[in-house]
């Protein structure tokens, strides 16, 4: 018998709860971003995002 199936379905378990995980985390600061009481957590939080998300500041034309 075949250890390739079983492996796959491991690895597609795997990869699903990472991506949740993943989303989870995006999703709370997301959250955290919009729903902070302080601007300097806002800031914080969207810092945060940014770095997740692998978004940079806009640059600035010259």
């Amino acid at each position: 018998m075949s250890l390739l199936p079983p492996a796959l379905n491991n690895a597609a378990v795997l990869a699903a709860a990472t991506g949740l995980t993943g989303a989870v985390t995006l999703l709370a600061v997301v959250v955290a971003s919009v729903a902070a009481r302080s601007p300097q957590r806002r800031r914080d939080a969207r810092a945060t995002l940014r770095i997740l998300v692998r978004r940079r500041p806009p640059r600035v034309k010259r």
